[in-house]
């Protein structure tokens, strides 16, 4: 069946921080099979243990996607303290322990991250005829109305609601 598509045009408030955090692996040496796909299966439990317990962990939501050798998800945290105690989570301090021994230096799976913190009033978003997704899955989705038409007003929205 799929997501409800929302028709028209939607917007997050910017009124939170919040933490994007990109992270995702590269198959270096495809027919390293025993090396790649440990990395890959340590991943489903993680991110199920994030969304069974998304309000103690700060985490908010997330997008995946899967190319022909690099997934990427896009995770989106209520903050970089949440972010930063998770990684010391038993899970995925496994995950982490299992990959140095195994993997290391060899160079047939390649992982990646980046974090950016970023400050209330210092992101817009805009969804036209979507399902709820990235930050409008992670925040409120709300319709956009009069005043919040184009990036510049979505960006100063938070301004103006200081303002009044």
């Amino acid at each position: 069946m799929g997501k409800q598509i929302f028709n028209g045009r939607y917007t997050t408030e910017n009124s939170e921080d919040l933490v994007v955090f990109i992270i995702g692996m590269r198959i270096n040496k495809p027919f390293a099979f025993h090396k790649w796909l440990p990395v890959m299966n340590a991943m489903p439990g993680m991110i199920k243990e994030l969304y069974t317990n998304k309000e103690a962990l700060g985490f908010l939501s997330m997008e995946s996607y899967f190319g022909l050798r690099t997934t990427c998800m896009i995770q989106y945290w209520r903050s970089m303290e949440d972010l930063l105690a998770y990684a010391h989570n038993e899970r995925h301090l496994t995950a982490w322990k299992n990959f140095n021994r195994k993997i290391g230096n060899n160079g047939a799976v390649g992982i990646y991250h980046e974090t950016y913190p970023i400050n209330r009033g210092n992101y817009e978003s805009i969804y036209g005829n979507m399902p709820r997704y990235g930050l409008g899955e992670a925040l409120q989705h709300i319709p956009i109305s009069s005043g919040r038409n184009t990036a510049r007003e979505r960006i100063d929205s938070h301004a103006n609601m200081k303002s009044t």
